[in-house]
């Protein structure tokens, strides 16, 4: 209610404590997370592969994007790089969807043909 009529000061103490708690929960997760795969070098190793992948879909995405010169509503343009980013992400999306539905239909493949 307090916001509503323009008195921030209540509400802005709850979202700097939001963010302390998101921040060290972040923190925490990365510190065990990282820990936990530098415990073991075959997880390292597989988590090396994984980011190797992804960074390959984004590197493919990102050569098969074209960056256009857009006028935006406001009258401002979005660099060409810009749209280009944009085109990565999007195209990143796409590719990691399709291959994830592929991967999907080739495991209940194989359970189909093994039984």
């Amino acid at each position: 209610m307090a916001a509503s009529m323009g008195e921030y000061g209540k509400v802005s103490a709850l979202v700097e404590l939001a963010r302390i708690v998101l921040s060290l929960s972040v923190v925490i997760t990365l510190i065990f997370s990282l820990r936990g795969l530098f415990s073991d070098i075959k997880k390292l190793k597989k988590a090396a592969i994984s980011v190797g992948f992804f960074l390959i879909v984004i590197m493919i995405s990102f050569f098969l994007s074209d960056g256009v010169e857009t006028p935006m509503k406001d009258g401002e343009f979005l660099s060409a790089i810009g749209s280009k980013l944009v085109e990565t992400g999007i195209r990143t999306f796409y590719l990691l969807a399709t291959i994830a539905l592929g991967l999907m239909i080739y495991s209940g493949l194989i359970k189909i043909l093994k039984k």
